[in-house]
């Protein structure tokens, strides 16, 4: 299971950004104000925790996304996503 930590301006994510995880974590940092997503501690990301990482990067405004757990590259790539989740066009 995948939990959330917020470190002053940091919202720091550890284990296995999945489908099943995302319900539960969305309602702990959906009202969050954070500036930095920090991912080290991250396994894997799905297209589920990667669409909970872009929308929280859009409404939060992130402007550094720090981490590349397994899975991420391959998702921003086929959703064409920079480096902090924007769409890149």
């Amino acid at each position: 299971m995948a939990t959330v930590r917020q470190d002053g301006d940091t919202l720091a994510f550890a284990g296995a950004l999945d489908r099943a995880c995302v319900v539960a974590l969305w309602p702990q940092v959906r009202n969050a104000s954070a500036r930095r997503l920090d991912l080290t501690a991250v396994d894997t990301v799905d297209s589920a925790g990667l669409a909970l990482l872009a929308e929280l990067c859009e409404r939060l405004g992130i402007a550094e996304v720090v981490g590349e757990p397994s899975g991420l590259a391959e998702l921003r790539t086929a959703y064409r996503l920079d480096r902090n989740l924007a769409f890149a066009g």
